[in-house]
């Protein structure tokens, strides 16, 4: 049975990219800012972590544009295609996406951050600090195809 649910931002970034693209988010500096209806003291000590993980809303997604099923990830056919959960992209049922970050400053509700692949005016929906113990267990494995993929995902924007 389905269930649903309201999600309220509980910020916005402000500045970096007005447009998503595939790659060059590398460098690419933004604000999380933080709405107002939180007591300034809700970044205490925040600071102190290096990296940040946000979850966010494609909100420029298409609709329409929905792909649950298998399909060559950027249509390139040289990769397999891939199901709905085994790719990161922006056509998902909820448009959730989750971007690990570098946090530069803290400057009362604003969160000065790097390489967060989130555009200008995304609504934010959590913040949570990255914690090394909660990272992978184990060995990791993934197929090549999103190391070929991303190559040039965190480079340098060409701008």
């Amino acid at each position: 049975m389905a269930e649903e649910f309201t999600v309220v931002p509980v910020a916005h970034v402000v500045g970096g990219r007005a447009e998503p693209t595939d790659d060059y988010w590398g460098g690419t500096r933004s604000i999380v800012r933080i709405t107002p209806d939180f007591p300034t003291d809700s970044t205490e000590r925040l600071a102190e972590f290096s990296h940040l993980e946000i979850v966010f809303r494609f909100h420029l997604t298409d609709p329409t544009d929905l792909h649950p099923g298998a399909r060559r990830p950027r249509d390139t056919p040289a990769w397999p295609p891939v199901g709905i959960f085994g790719r990161r992209n922006m056509r998902r049922q909820n448009w959730l996406g989750v971007s690990r970050c570098r946090l530069i400053k803290v400057d009362g509700l604003d969160l000065h951050v790097e390489d967060l692949d989130a555009v200008d005016g995304t609504p934010v929906l959590d913040i949570k600090p990255w914690f090394a113990e909660m990272g992978p267990r184990g060995s990791i494995r993934q197929p090549a195809w999103p190391t070929e993929m991303l190559a040039d995902y965190y480079a340098p924007s060409k701008d």
